[in-house]
């Protein structure tokens, strides 16, 4: 029997062999697909993470592209911006050059004095205006205009606007239209910056009309608001213009030779001062030749109840012991000629050190001292004639350029009483010396 066994065991094994090799080829098999499976899923991944990586790509070209677009547009805004600064300071200053020249030629009684006083004064004013501008655009754009509130009638700070721009619109020979509420219209907002915005439409408005033109000015209620127009019959704005009217440096181009002037600032100023009043401007215009229309609207507040406020008599001219300390020897010498010719008592010094100097020696009733001097400050120079505590204490006026709230806080803080901004009005620090004057006696 153990014979006739053997074989039969052989072949169990045999066949368990070939089952077990069998079960072995089918994992491998398994395993071959599901390591390719594997791997063109992975292949899938990769395609998709290379794709969505150019698309990356793409789009950060593009918007670098667009960047480096942008940044070309604004370079060549202030490109042509600088060449139009200056263009337009040259143009005033062509004739005040002239005009020193004719006054080196003339004699003292020559009739034609009257004529050149104008002309420099005009161009003195045009030059004032542009850096007016400049140094608002500044303020505007870096966020430090700081706004002296209080409720005002519209038709003050329209009349003060018209009084700024009249010159200009009777030299064009306009016709101006004032259509103002017969009752009293009230805002609340800083009474030189609601000038301003009214004076920089009217200037635009006699700038851009032809001589003998008509530009209007209205005001208005509708609801809780108050609704300023400036119209004129110029020469108006185009529709490709139109949207960007009001933006910095940007200034539609009217004509070939650029008669009118103008830096393109004015009206993002004018922008700038509403929305700070809680208002909004709009411009319209139905195209070139077809005049130009500015909306100024701004909130509207009740009539304040004020007291009365007592009227002061006018002051005697007194003549006064003034020193003017400015290292512009030019500037200094011209101004004591003027306070001189007013009978008052004027030495110069032109720096620090000479100035506190001269204080010791003059002890003048009134110091009009520039801040940027060389040596000590005009800061140092107040700081240290308030050390000396004298009795009375003389009264510090600040001229300087530098005319911003920052600047007349750290005046007053050095132990000015007053800040006054160069360009010097005359008139007005004639006025207020008299003042000074007459609180003394008082």
């Amino acid at each position: 029997m153990s014979d006739s066994a053997g074989p039969s065991d052989g072949h169990v094994v045999q066949r368990e062999k070939a089952v077990a090799e069998r079960e072995d080829a089918a994992r491998m098999r398994e395993e071959a697909v599901f390591l390719r499976e594997q791997a063109q899923s992975q292949s899938e991944g990769h395609t998709a993470d290379v794709q969505e990586a150019n698309e990356h790509l793409v789009m950060a070209t593009l918007q670098a592209e667009e960047h480096k677009e942008a940044a070309l547009q604004a370079k060549r805004h202030q490109d042509e911006f600088l060449a139009m600064l200056a263009h337009e300071l040259r143009n005033p200053l062509a004739p005040i050059r002239s005009a020193v020249a004719l006054l080196e030629r003339l004699d003292a009684l020559h009739p034609t004095l009257p004529v050149i006083r104008e002309v420099l004064g005009r161009q003195v004013d045009h030059m004032a205006r542009l850096l007016d501008d400049l140094l608002d655009a500044s303020r505007v754009t870096s966020g430090k205009v700081t706004l002296q509130r209080r409720p005002i009638k519209i038709s003050e700070f329209v009349d003060q606007a018209v009084e700024i721009s009249r010159g200009h619109i009777e030299a064009q020979r306009h016709q101006l239209n004032l259509d103002m509420p017969v009752s009293q219209l009230y805002v609340e907002g800083d009474p030189t910056r609601l000038a301003q915005i009214i004076g920089n439409l009217l200037h635009n408005a006699a700038k851009y009309t032809p001589e003998g033109g008509v530009i209007s000015v209205s005001a208005r209620a509708v609801a809780d608001k108050v609704v300023i127009r400036v119209i004129d019959n110029g020469s108006g704005i185009s529709a490709e213009a139109l949207p960007m009217i009001f933006d910095l440096f940007r200034q539609e181009d009217r004509s070939l030779s650029r008669s009118q002037g103008g830096l393109g600032i004015g009206l993002t100023v004018v922008r700038s001062m509403v929305e700070l009043h809680g208002g909004k401007v709009e411009a319209r215009s139905a195209g070139l030749g077809e005049g130009s229309e500015f909306i100024v609207t701004l909130p509207r507040i009740d009539r304040p109840v004020s007291a009365p406020v007592a009227s002061r008599p006018s002051a005697t001219v007194v003549p006064t012991r003034i020193l003017v300390v400015d290292d512009n020897a030019d500037a200094g010498l011209l101004l004591a000629m003027l306070l001189r010719m007013e009978g008052h008592e004027v030495e110069i010094a032109l720096d620090g050190p000479s100035a506190l100097e001269m204080f010791e020696q003059q002890r003048p009733q009134v110091v009009l001292c520039d801040i940027g001097l060389p040596g000590v400050s005009g800061y140092e120079v107040a700081s240290r004639i308030r050390e000396r505590n004298d009795t009375p204490a003389p009264v510090l006026i600040a001229l300087t350029g530098y005319d911003g709230p920052a600047d007349r806080a750290h005046a007053i803080a050095a132990g000015f009483n007053h800040h006054v901004a160069k360009p010097v009005d005359f008139d007005r620090l004639l006025l207020l010396i008299d003042s000074i004057q007459s609180e003394a006696r008082s």
